[in-house]
């Protein structure tokens, strides 16, 4: 049969070009090896032929959808999984993105859309969070001082490292865009004596958010809304902003720092913690991975370079003095995460249909790969209104790591 010989000339391809430890068995009992092995570290099994011409292009788009429509199964530990799908998008793919992935792509921000788009991904519900996130429930890149923090440890580090960078005090005003579940405003206040307002799109999170601050006694210090970031007025003397900006759009990024600025005091200091291409055309994720993503993930996202993230804060008003890269720790964070999602598998394919349970489940490992090689970073910007004296700006760093005043 004609597609019998494809897949025969196709995987001799990938044997001869990759060498890669993988087989794939049909469901009449035939298989194609991937590689030279004496067995192998991941099987795929089709289980019809619905499901080959997405073999046959082996984009990680196209591996994804065959996965998560349940039109192939896999064998092998998940890490292998993925570095296999990885090997056979570039046996597939000249260039990392494609010729038409490379290109940047723009969706409309409208405060509809946002708002739908934010609702698709964490409204799936609480408790499905729950099974992999940590204690306090922080969805955003952990912080390993040491690199052997177990994730709680490491997300509670995450958040004092944030507002130790901005120099939070007692009494001042923080806005956090995008406060999730409410932990760090909640940190920011219990510990630091802020003043705190968050705001969030989703209403599972608006709902748990706000009931945390009730439990912890904190309702006179710490408002949570369910509100857009652009209807949120007012001055604040300190701005967070925490795995948000990948959604507003590289279209937007100017107008939204902008309004950051507006919002922000004369001697604030604001900080951006955003997920960036490695694509200097901010082309996202490689190999089909950001369309998969923008299908079932992450509906209207897009991932700046961290060059288009700085110009646009610049331009709008805000001067940039402290960037740090937390790639690796990121990539730690999300081996952490999916390492508890496959722990509490059973309890998750409870929470959601199939579908779902394995769009997590490649997403999270997935990610992971793409942050350990540099396929994606994310960074930590601080900043202050542009235009200040420069006697306004810290020595060093040092005030980060000791808690001293950067302007003592």
């Amino acid at each position: 049969m004609l597609w019998e010989k494809k897949l025969a000339q196709w995987s001799a391809g990938v044997r001869e070009r990759a060498n890669l430890p993988a087989r794939l068995t049909l469901w009449d009992g035939q298989s194609f090896d991937f590689g030279n092995f004496s067995g192998p570290s991941v099987t795929l099994h089709v289980k019809s032929p619905a499901a080959l011409s997405l073999m046959l292009q082996p984009t990680l788009d196209n591996l994804g959808e065959a996965y998560v429509k349940s039109k192939i199964d896999i064998e092998g530990k998940l890490s292998d999984v993925i570095d296999i799908a990885y090997g056979l998008a570039r046996t597939s793919m000249e260039k990392p993105g494609g010729a038409l992935q490379n290109m940047a792509r723009y969706f409309t921000h409208t405060k509809s859309s946002d708002k739908k788009s934010i609702q698709y991904h964490y409204d799936v519900s609480n408790e499905f969070y729950q099974l992999w996130l940590d204690p306090n429930m922080v969805y955003s890149c952990a912080y390993f001082e040491n690199g052997d923090e177990d994730l709680a440890t490491a997300q509670l580090k995450k958040i004092d490292h944030i507002l130790t960078k901005i120099e939070l005090k007692p009494g001042q005003t923080l806005l956090d865009i995008g406060c999730g579940w409410g932990a760090l405003v909640i940190r920011a206040a219990q510990k630091f004596g802020a003043r705190c307002v968050g705001v969030t799109l989703s209403q599972n999170q608006f709902d748990l958010a706000t009931e945390r601050v009730r439990a912890a006694g904190l309702e006179d210090r710490i408002e949570i809304r369910l509100q857009d970031y652009r209807d949120v007025t007012g001055q604040f003397d300190r701005i967070t902003s925490v795995g948000m900006f990948e959604h507003v759009g590289r279209k937007n990024l100017q107008t939204y720092f902008r309004h950051v600025q507006e919002l922000l005091a004369d001697d604030g200091v604001v900080m951006n913690h955003g997920i960036t291409s490695s694509d200097p055309e901010g082309g996202g994720v490689s190999y089909g991975g950001g369309d998969f993503i923008d299908r079932y993930v992450f509906p209207n996202g897009e991932l700046p370079h961290i060059s288009l993230a700085l110009q646009a804060m610049q331009q709008g008003g805000l001067e940039a003095f402290d960037v740090e890269n937390l790639r690796r720790h990121y990539a730690q964070t999300l081996r952490c995460w999916s390492d508890s999602y496959e722990a509490n598998s059973d309890k998750a394919r409870a929470l959601v249909d199939e579908e779902k349970f394995r769009i997590w489940r490649v997403y999270l490992a997935g990610c992971a790969y793409a942050f350990e090689n540099d396929d994606v970073a994310i960074y930590q910007i601080v900043g202050r209104k542009a235009g200040r004296a420069a006697k306004t700006l810290p020595w060093s760093r040092r005030y980060i790591y000791d808690g001293t005043s950067a302007l003592a």
